[in-house]
C-alpha cells in the first residue's frame, strides 16, 4: 500500500530518533552521520519528495557539476593557521605598533600592539587581559597589568 507524501511526512514528525535513522538509511542507502532529530526529519522529507516528485533535471545537474568544477577550493590548508584575534574597538587601547614592556618574575615581557590584537611570544590575543592571563595563569585586568591604568583608591 502506498501512502501519500503528506502522510509519510506526518509520520516522520512523530518518529523517535532511532526510527528516523533507520528510515534515513532506507531512503539514502547508508546510515546517517548525524543523529539529530530535526536534521534527520529535514533530510528524509527532502528525499521522500525527491523520489515522489522527481529530482533535478539532468540539464540542471550537469550545470551544477560544471560550476562545482570551476571552484578552486583546496581540500585542506597546507599549513594550519593560528586563530586570528578580532578587531579591537576600545578607544583606550594603545596605538598600533606600540610595544608594551613589563617585568614579571625576573623576565621582561614584550607585547606588540597589532591592528587585529596583541602579539606575545608569536601568538595573537584579542585583548590585553588575555595576554596577562597567558603570562600569569590568573585573571588580570590587562590595562592594569601593563600599567596603562591605575587601581582606584578604596577598591
Amino acid at each position: 500500500m502506498t501512502t501519500t507524501v503528506a502522510n509519510q511526512i506526518r509520520d516522520l514528525q512523530s518518529m523517535p530518533t532511532a526510527q528516523l535513522a533507520d528510515r534515513y538509511a532506507e531512503l539514502f542507502g547508508k546510515p546517517p552521520r548525524i543523529r539529530h532529530k530535526a536534521f534527520l526529519v529535514r533530510r528524509c522529507v527532502w528525499r521522500i519528495q525527491e523520489i515522489a516528485l522527481g529530482g533535478l533535471p539532468e540539464r540542471a545537474k550537469a550545470r551544477l557539476e560544471e560550476l562545482i568544477a570551476q571552484i578552486d577550493t583546496p581540500l585542506r590548508d597546507p599549513k594550519p593557521q593560528r586563530p586570528r584575534a578580532t578587531q579591537r574597538s576600545d578607544a583606550r587601547a594603545p596605538m598600533v605598533g606600540t610595544t608594551l614592556i613589563r617585568r614579571w618574575h625576573d623576565q621582561e615581557i614584550r607585547v606588540e600592539v597589532r591592528d587585529n590584537g596583541f602579539e606575545w611570544n608569536g601568538a595573537l590575543y584579542k585583548s590585553l587581559s588575555a595576554v596577562a592571563k597567558a603570562i600569569t595563569g590568573a585573571s588580570w585586568n590587562g590595562r592594569l597589568f601593563f600599567g596603562l591604568t591605575q587601581r582606584r583608591a578604596g577598591a
